[in-house]
């Protein structure tokens, strides 16, 4: 009988395990591995730019770029919904709970917080970002949003021009590139063994369980959010909901483990092509979802201020909670466009409605932690946006992944009747 290796996601588990172990008892190893999570990402990001844009020009130029602007009004509507329900979650939960209570503000150094409102950006500046000077400069710096307004645009010209080379070569590049990431994919669970260690080495366990209270009303309103919300959407959407957690599993943990939205994309892209999403849908609506429907992001963003409001004794009342809730909503949109996003956008509000930096120093010693399940949230998200726009646009084939599955499972009855010595007669062809 042969040993059969542990799929992709056990290895990611194991790796995080792993990780957690060298960090916390070897130190000096942990701070080491440090460039091996590194390495991972760096090669992660090499597909991203490539990848949206070839799989974005198919779609387009190849029979959907009339659908474009009717994709992107039922991508919006549908981004803004959830992420107001996100905020809405994350404002009831810390209410309820109140982590921030007993919490002691008085000894936590600013600096950093004040250094992070100095980069918080202005509306203007947003929209006017979304449009790239220069692609090949949007494209070295991994910014998704730029690459997809540029593509967008350069897909519909593709299409006017019926450039079929041009679509012939990007189909190609596409398919390419996901070998590429099945390569790049190996490497997984030694990157997040490193990315714990690291992690783990240099914070020390305290990482793990300091400001427990913050972090476990931060998971328990996460969890809520899927069941209740993000639930009965893919209920009502006729979702099928095993094979979807089948297929999302593998990029959620990576992003879960990596704390990078970044490093699950390849990943999150075949996957939901693989159970059925159609290449133009999901080559959209993933990479758009990125800066616009950041789940895990919103949610974060309504817990952290009300917990800093809540250990500053500072009480909000429902109607400046709310007002809160709108400027969150607002300004969380093209986070993942500035570095340490959310934190900037948070000490941005703080500001904004006179409440103490130093919340936001004190929660940078455990920001790493709430990261990990923001992060894992908004790939889950995005990969089920992408599944309900495609049952919206009456695309998703339903039978695409269930056929891979029944294929898989005739190939091990294949390769376990032939090691049945039982049966030494039995021929079976391929």
């Amino acid at each position: 009988m042969k040993f059969k290796s542990p799929g992709l996601t056990t290895q990611i588990f194991l790796g995080l395990i792993v990780g957690i172990a060298v960090g916390a008892f070897f130190p000096a190893v942990g701070n080491a591995m440090g460039p091996g999570a590194d390495i991972f990402l760096r090669l992660i990001k090499t597909i991203i730019a490539p990848l949206v844009f070839s799989t974005l020009v198919v779609g387009i130029a190849d029979g959907h770029g009339n659908n474009v602007g009717r994709l992107s009004v039922k991508c919006f509507a549908y981004f803004e919904i959830i992420t107001t329900f996100a905020l809405l979650v994350g404002l009831l939960v810390v209410n309820i709970l109140q982590p921030g209570l007993g919490v002691n503000l008085g000894n936590v150094h600013v600096e950093a917080a004040q250094e992070l409102v100095s980069k918080t950006p202005e509306a203007g500046d947003f929209i006017t970002h979304i449009f790239p000077t220069s692609i090949i400069d949007a494209m070295a710096r991994g910014d998704v949003l730029q690459i997809v307004v540029f593509t967008i645009i350069f897909g519909l010209g593709v299409r006017a021009a019926k450039a079929t080379q041009i679509v012939s070569l990007c189909q190609s590049l596409s398919e390419v590139l996901f070998k590429y990431t099945g390569f790049i994919m190996k490497l997984a669970p030694y990157a997040v063994a490193c990315a714990m260690a690291k992690t783990v080495a240099s914070q020390g366990t305290v990482v793990l369980f300091s400001l427990g209270k913050l972090v476990g009303t931060l998971y328990l309103a996460l969890i809520i959010f899927v069941v209740c919300v993000l639930g009965p959407v893919a209920y009502f959407s006729r979702v099928p909901i095993k094979k979807f957690l089948s297929a999302v599993k593998e990029p959620f943990w990576l992003a879960f483990s990596t704390t990078s939205s970044v490093a699950a994309l390849p990943k999150a892209l075949q996957a939901m092509e693989d159970i059925g999403v159609p290449k133009p849908i999901v080559g959209f609506v993933l990479p758009l979802g990125y800066t616009f429907n950041l789940d895990g992001t919103t949610l974060y963003l309504s817990v952290a201020a009300l917990f800093v409001a809540q250990a500053a004794g500072m009480h909000m009342p429902i109607g400046q909670q709310i007002l809160m809730l709108l400027t969150l909503m607002l300004t969380s949109k093209g986070v993942a466009a500035v570095p340490r996003a959310s934190l900037v956008i948070l000490a941005g509000t703080l500001a904004t409605f006179n409440l103490p930096l130093s919340g936001v120093a004190l929660i940078l010693g455990v920001d790493t932690l709430m990261d990990m399940a923001r992060t894992s949230i908004n790939v889950f998200g995005n990969c089920l946006a992408s599944v309900v726009i495609a049952k919206w646009e009456g695309v998703f084939d339903e039978h695409k992944g269930d056929m891979a599955a029944d294929s898989n499972t005739a190939s091990e009855v294949v390769e376990q009747l032939r090691e049945n010595k039982d049966l030494p007669e039995l021929a079976l062809a391929d």
